[in-house]
């Protein structure tokens, strides 16, 4: 770097983008509720797109620990998913006094439309990154994420 040029203050840009991505978050997640089914809100698709992605036939604390929140909260979210028929909960073979929590088709279902609800906003917003960039962004934040994961544990 240039004598005349000082270092880039790293806290302070840090800080800007987890600030970027807390606005991003309460934007996406106001969008994406919109579009979710009357009584729905993000949690509820979030643990669904949780059991797809990753496994379904965790247990409630396994869930909570992924998403960071008091078991109590979880069973809440969980509780109105059931109520939809978009989970079920079963006996955990190998511990009677935990459940596991198993996706139902009406719960792949919802997730698939509630993302067809979502393809027109993504699309409006398409011209903002080009592709390459967008690819790029993602490959950062990831990188980004999967250390701070790594972090928690």
């Amino acid at each position: 770097m240039p004598e005349s040029q000082t270092p880039p203050d790293l806290k302070g840009l840090y800080f800007r983008l987890f600030n970027e991505i807390g606005i991003l978050a309460q934007l996406s997640r106001a969008l994406f509720e919109a579009r979710l089914p009357d009584g729905l809100v993000l949690p509820h698709f979030s643990v669904v797109n949780h059991l797809i992605r990753v496994r379904d036939g965790q247990t409630p604390l396994q869930l909570a620990r992924a998403f960071q929140v008091p078991k109590t909260s979880m069973t809440h979210t969980l509780a109105g998913l059931e109520k939809r028929g978009f989970v079920e909960m079963r006996p955990n073979p190998e511990d009677a006094r935990s459940k596991q929590v198993w996706l139902t088709e009406a719960g792949r279902a919802f997730r698939e439309a509630a993302l067809t609800a979502l393809m027109p906003d993504l699309a409006s917003i398409e011209d903002t990154l080009p592709p390459d960039a967008l690819i790029d962004v993602i490959g950062q934040l990831e990188t980004l994420r999967k250390r701070m994961d790594a972090a928690r544990d």
